[in-house]
């Protein structure tokens, strides 16, 4: 559960049934609320409704953000960590600093 797996170049994770089950749901609504904005957009709504619904994905697009941040630091950061691989720690930092541009 939750172990890395380096293929080549890049890193892979498995995981759970129920956490990939939950991250896809929440894609799944985020995907759901850009089509209703795209719609908005092609019935000519008025530019305030439409930014309180791109908000509400830019809320909804954190919220999976912090959830599979806070995934990857319980899981492959601490596993790493453990293993003494201390690189992971500059990832971490690299990534944190992508997320809060």
């Amino acid at each position: 559960m939750g172990e890395e797996k380096k293929c080549c170049c890049h890193r892979t994770k498995e995981r759970t049934p129920e956490e990939y089950k939950k991250l896809i749901h929440r894609l799944n609504r985020i995907e759901g609320q850009v089509r209703g904005i795209r719609g908005m957009v092609e019935k000519g709504v008025y530019c305030p409704d439409i930014l309180v619904q791109s908000a509400a994905v830019t809320a909804a697009m954190n919220a999976f953000n912090r959830e599979l941040l806070s995934d990857h630091i319980r899981t492959c950061v601490a596993n790493d960590i453990r293993e003494g691989n201390d690189e992971t720690i500059d990832e971490l930092l690299k990534t944190l600093q992508k997320l809060m541009k």
